[in-house]
């Protein structure tokens, strides 16, 4: 089974969850985080915005590198 890559880097051993978007680490609850991203679609279709957003699993790195580090989850 895949390993969360944070809790290994702690010398800690938990099984992975989920895989961030992003930068593709495995990780556990502990440090897997969900942000609702507004989708919507363009070029080369028309616009139109969903009626729900969509979630989208992260790493706290990649949000902070993404949205700043105040970004709050």
């Amino acid at each position: 089974m895949l390993k969360c890559y944070d809790c290994a880097d702690k010398n800690k051993i938990n099984e992975a969850v989920g895989v961030c978007i992003v930068c593709g680490k495995g990780l556990c609850m502990e440090h897997i985080k969900q942000v609702e991203f507004p989708m919507k679609g363009g070029y080369p279709m028309s616009h139109v915005t969903l009626k729900k957003d969509l979630p989208r699993m992260l790493c706290r790195e990649c949000i902070d590198s993404i949205f700043g580090v105040d970004f709050c989850v």
